[in-house]
């Protein structure tokens, strides 16, 4: 019988998929932190030693990954602006190949809905 991916096992998988985008894009690793609710996931630097903070979003498909809390993020962008940093988003839609109502079970196929890293502007309106 399969065993059906945990919360955290939903949100490491989707971890795996923009951290693989990252180190593509050029992007060194400084700190990386995985557990559930806990921002930023990933600490970064470019070649120009300019930090991001990325946060990874994993949602279960038909739900948007490309939605966020305006409100939460609004406050998360003061504390990167604190910091010198520049935030990045990357949503990441997770669901079941078979049935859109079934989890995602482990070693088994699964639908990935990503679209990128989005880059959020951190700049005081």
């Amino acid at each position: 019988m399969s065993k059906p991916l945990t919360q955290q096992e939903l949100h490491n998988l989707a971890m795996n998929h923009v951290g693989k985008d990252l180190e593509k894009r050029g992007f060194e690793f400084i700190a990386v932190n995985s557990k559930l609710k806990k921002h930023p996931q990933f600490v970064c630097i470019d070649k120009n030693s300019q930090y991001y903070f990325v946060i990874v979003r994993a949602v279960i498909l038909p739900d948007n990954p490309n939605n966020f809390d305006v409100v939460w993020m609004e406050s998360f962008k003061k504390h990167a602006r604190e910091k010198d940093a520049k935030v990045l988003y990357a949503g990441v839609g997770l669901g079941n190949k078979n049935d859109e109502k079934a989890p995602i079970y482990l070693n088994e196929e699964y639908l990935l809905e990503y679209n990128g890293i989005q880059v959020l502007e951190t700049n005081l309106n």
